[in-house]
């Protein structure tokens, strides 16, 4: 019996073939849709980059969920968190820069 259950749960913790080809699926609309927009000439301005930083984040969540499996883990959540910590030391690196980048002028 406990073969059987380490099995079931090796293959739940894995997903499966459909839940594969729907993350592949959604990755592929995700990426194309922006490659129309670019090679298209559809959008201009701050819509565009709206549109394209939109397609980034969900292409983020489908990769976490679909392909890493974050949604499927029960015991304490210490991928969630460090993915969370790292998301936040990266908005504040990138924030920080464009910061200093926008607002740091030198007057002569």
């Amino acid at each position: 019996m406990a073969h059987v259950d380490s099995a079931h749960s090796q293959e739940e913790m894995h997903g499966s073939f459909r839940s594969y080809t729907i993350g592949f699926l959604f990755s592929i609309i995700l990426t194309a849709i922006p490659v129309a927009i670019v090679l298209g000439g559809w959008l201009a301005g701050s819509t565009k980059a709206i549109v394209l930083m939109a397609a980034g984040v969900l292409q983020l969540v489908v990769q976490l969920f679909f392909f890493m499996h974050l949604r499927e883990e029960k015991k304490p959540r210490y991928n969630l968190i460090s993915l969370l910590l790292g998301l936040v030391i990266l908005i504040v690196i990138v924030a920080g820069s464009m910061w200093i980048m926008l607002y740091n002028t030198v007057a002569v």
